[in-house]
């Protein structure tokens, strides 16, 4: 698994602090990542509070052992422009095989922008092997 993940360069995410099923990942979000009305897109909104709750997950891993998102969920709470966006993710529950983690992305006035909840599945064995 790579570490930040790719994507993270594409969209500018921010590797803060990852650990102990927790992870702040931060984006300084600017007119590249808008929509067609002016504020920040959705989807990269969803992409920060991902790769938090992932990184918050993947931080609880044994070895030999990887995931998948089996069901992401985001309610989006008001609207933002430019300027630094902070998510903390964090593992809820981490069973053998199913886990749930959630997010709350604020600004850096504390306001809170969206809250993301996901189901991860553990894998072990060949069903982790190449991913």
């Amino acid at each position: 698994m790579k570490i930040p993940p790719p994507v993270a360069d594409l969209i500018g995410l921010e590797a803060a602090r990852i650990e102990n099923g927790e992870a702040i990942m931060e984006l300084e979000a600017g007119e590249q990542h808008s929509n067609p009305m002016g504020t920040i897109h959705g989807g990269i909104i969803c992409d920060l509070a991902d790769a938090a709750m992932g990184m918050a997950y993947f931080s609880q891993l044994e070895a030999g052992e990887t995931f998948t998102t089996l069901e992401l969920k985001i309610n989006y709470l008001r609207p933002f422009w430019t300027g630094k966006l902070v998510a903390h993710g964090r593992v809820v529950s981490r069973g053998k095989t199913v886990g749930m983690t959630e997010c709350d992305v604020v600004d850096d006035q504390g306001r809170l922008i969206a809250k993301a909840t996901s189901t991860c599945l553990t894998l072990r064995g060949d069903a982790a092997q190449g991913r």
